[in-house]
């Protein structure tokens, strides 16, 4: 195992800069999240780390040596490192022993100890009586847990992950995000797993860094990520926060020609501000502005109801009651995050 540091990493294609400045510390042994959308540069990050791509400036080491920077760049081959990919990678010619015995016999390691780390590896994914199936013969899931057993197998000291579950159905994806978390547990390698699903940044990681435009927003555990998003973005990118452009007079916010009443804790600073406010923070009944309902849509355990207020569109999750396209409703503030512009 091994840490990673990054320290002021850049990264330009042409006159666009991808990633800005970035500064990151790992500890060895730690499961980060990189989270984001398309573009913001987790997967640029990513590829810097493993040697796929080199920095414009700054520095990348991992367990102490540094790889990139401006004394040198480190081959991907020689950084020690395990990778998956979103697209499996797999050979179609091999079988699953001889996929997850590449990277050893690469390096020369001796056929007894190939055949054994190979069978220890499969057994780590649960495919140990697949050995000899062909990539055609196996499911997405299975293909999947194929790549991951060849990036462990040869003991990297941090095992990169690139979207590898978004090729994959939901419920393939909630099982395979399970065998990640327990491989985690039983081997303790560093890992740094790259996603735009929030679901899966935040079941598994110990820390999540939250990247738009090429910075880190925020970094922090899944639950400060989740409860106190310390911009607006995050707010809503982690948990699909309502997001409003206004202004705070006293305890109310005023946005366009509605008013909501703030309620109490929450910090309010008189003038400009963005209110952040989700689904479920938000209550139809109380104090608050009366709206006409967009929709209404039925999720099961609650029902979603979508309001016009302006060029927004307002969701509210509660409990189940009849209204009709068009009827206004009064929706009021249970909770909210205030953002002073």
């Amino acid at each position: 195992m091994a840490g990673v540091e990054l320290t002021q990493v850049h990264k330009a294609y042409g006159t666009t800069a991808v990633v800005k400045g970035i500064s990151l510390t790992i500890a060895s042994g730690e499961f980060i999240s990189l989270l984001g959308p398309s573009g913001c540069g987790k997967t640029t990050t990513l590829r810097m780390i493993a040697g796929l791509e080199t920095l414009d400036a700054g520095t990348i080491s991992i367990g102490g040596d540094v790889v990139d920077g401006p004394s040198g760049h480190l081959p991907p081959e020689k950084r020690a490192l395990g990778m998956v990919f979103q697209s499996y990678a797999v050979w179609p010619h091999k079988s699953v022993a001889e996929n997850v015995a590449y990277p050893l016999l690469l390096q020369g390691r001796p056929r007894a100890e190939v055949a054994r780390r190979v069978a220890e590896a499969l057994d780590w994914v649960r495919l140990g009586s697949f050995a000899q199936r062909m990539p055609s013969q196996l499911s997405g899931g299975q293909l999947q847990r194929v790549a991951i057993a060849r990036a462990l197998v040869g003991s990297p000291r941090v095992l990169l992950l690139d979207e590898p579950l978004s090729n994959l159905d939901a419920a393939l994806r909630e099982e395979l995000r399970g065998e990640i978390a327990a491989l985690r547990a039983r081997l303790g390698t560093t890992m740094i797993f790259v996603t735009h699903d929030q679901h899966e940044a935040l079941a598994l990681a110990d820390r999540v860094a939250v990247m738009h435009q090429g910075v880190i927003e925020q970094i922090d555990t899944p639950e400060r990520i989740y409860q106190s998003p310390s911009t607006p973005f995050v707010a809503g990118f982690v948990g699909g926060a309502n997001r409003l452009e206004g202004r705070v007079e006293g305890r109310q916010f005023r946005c366009g020609a509605h008013t909501f009443v703030l309620p109490p804790g929450v910090a309010a600073v008189e003038g400009p501000s963005t209110l952040a406010v989700r689904a479920e923070e938000l209550e139809l009944g109380g104090e608050g502005p009366s709206l006409p309902l967009l929709a209404r849509l039925f999720l099961g355990s609650a029902t979603e109801y979508r309001f016009t207020l302006g060029d927004t569109v307002l969701r509210v999750v509660g409990p189940a009651r009849e209204a009709r396209p068009g009827e206004s409703l009064t929706v009021s503030l249970r909770h909210a995050r205030l953002y002073p512009r």
